[in-house]
């Protein structure tokens, strides 16, 4: 029993890759579609939420700088962190595009486009 309870992490990677050997490729397929589909709802979600709340963080900032009670630098990185944040998007849909030697350029969220 002792060794069970030390390896129960082991026991569980065996088990979650063989469960994944099994599991036939179309489904997988699906599956990983649907993830990538909600994981991109998320993302896009999130981001209006930052952009929105980081607006306002710039406004503040700026304006507490201009009075002395913060520094710029402080403007800058946040300035700097959502000019980032607003590349990722086009990092992101650039990363999953397809291009196979044609110049149609196919994307797995053909639908929704980050951007």
């Amino acid at each position: 029993m002792n060794f069970i309870k030390k390896n129960v992490w082991t026991f569980a990677a065996v088990m979650l890759f063989a469960m994944f050997g099994l599991v036939d490729t179309a489904a997988a397929q699906s599956v990983m579609g649907t993830a990538a589909e909600k994981a991109l709802d998320a993302f896009k979600a999130t981001r209006t939420i930052v952009f929105i709340v980081g607006g306002f963080g710039l406004v503040g900032i700026a304006c507490a700088a201009i009075f002395g009670k913060m520094q710029w630098k402080w403007f800058a990185f946040l300035a700097v962190g959502l000019a980032i944040l607003a590349a990722a998007g086009s990092v992101v849909q650039y990363a999953t595009t397809n291009t196979s030697g044609n110049n149609a350029s196919t994307s797995i969220y053909s639908e929704n486009t980050i951007n």
